[in-house]
């Protein structure tokens, strides 16, 4: 670490106004500003990174049931780090040390090669370039399976977004999901149901006003070019923010902040592009088997805009 910070070292982008801060710790993304304003509610460099802000949820996003999942002919078990309600939460790299590949004054590559543990014994190599241009912040990420074997493996990232000068409640959200995840009270996924005609339906933008959202939207809208975007818009259309994904990407978590404490409750959306659901390692459920030497790429991106 070196440099004091509980995130470590510090990789600072900048283009077309647009700039950026990614970390080591967890190699996520600790602030993203346009024109001096923040559209990303991250953490300083002297804090711990709170609420998985900015992280990179890998080899599975969100929860697994007790840890516990088969795949091939193992049964294997995980630490559970969300042991209040017994899960196994986020996967395995958001407090480890990233290292540098590449960088210029506009983009940073960085990697971590996953070793094999008890959990999840197998080897993944993993790759993230994160750049800032003229249409906002870009991120694009590769898994590389380096077992011999097959692999099963989600993504997601935990960007928190925020407008100035607005709570959660003074926003509208659109999320182009047609179905949503039900869960249980460990928030694990039981069924699948539709959005349509329900308090739910944010297919057109609805202020968030006093909703409580930690949900997987699914069976989404895609443009021509297959991404889904999120867009989170002041309640007088003066900003808004969009959090685009490409088409790996079939699932939107939307978390309006309610479990967080102090100046953080509701002041900001977590708006996470996944893989799969919640569970996948167990239900099979939009799962990604990366064959022996296979690499899974994806890439998403937030936008400024009115």
């Amino acid at each position: 670490m070196g440099n004091g910070s509980p995130s470590g070292a510090q990789w600072s982008i900048a283009a077309d106004g647009h700039e950026a801060v990614v970390v080591e710790v967890g190699g996520g993304l600790r602030t993203y500003r346009h024109d001096a304003v923040d559209y990303l509610d991250g953490y300083e460099v002297d804090e711990l990174c709170p609420g998985s802000a900015g992280q990179v949820l890998a080899p599975w996003p969100n929860r697994i049931r007790d840890g516990a999942y088969t795949f091939g002919d193992r049964s294997l078990q995980l630490d559970l780090s969300e042991p209040a309600r017994h899960n196994a939460l986020h996967g395995l790299v958001n407090w480890v040390s990233w290292h540098l590949i590449e960088r210029s004054a506009e983009s940073v590559t960085i990697g971590y090669d996953l070793p094999p543990s008890p959990g999840y014994p197998w080897a993944l190599r993993l790759r993230t370039r994160w750049s800032v241009g003229a249409d906002g912040l870009r991120a694009e990420h590769e898994a590389t399976n380096l077992a011999d074997e097959a692999v099963p493996f989600g993504f997601s990232v935990h960007p928190y977004l925020r407008l100035p000068k607005a709570g959660v409640g003074e926003l509208t959200l659109r999320v182009p999901g047609r179905t949503r995840m039900l869960l249980d009270g460990r928030l694990l996924p039981v069924a699948v149901t539709k959005v349509a005609g329900t308090e739910y339906d944010y297919t057109e933008p609805r202020p968030i006003g006093d909703a409580v959202l930690d949900l997987a939207f699914g069976d989404v809208e895609r443009d021509a070019d297959g991404r889904s975007t999120v867009t989170l818009a002041a309640l007088d259309g003066s900003a808004a923010v969009h959090v685009w994904a490409d088409g790996e990407f079939g699932w939107w978590q939307v978390y309006t902040g309610d479990t967080l404490t102090g100046e953080r409750h509701r002041r900001s959306v977590a708006v996470e592009p996944m893989t799969c659901p919640a569970d996948a390692f167990r239900s099979r459920k939009d799962l990604i088997v990366l064959a022996p030497g296979e690499t899974w790429r994806g890439a998403w991106g937030i936008r400024p805009g009115g």
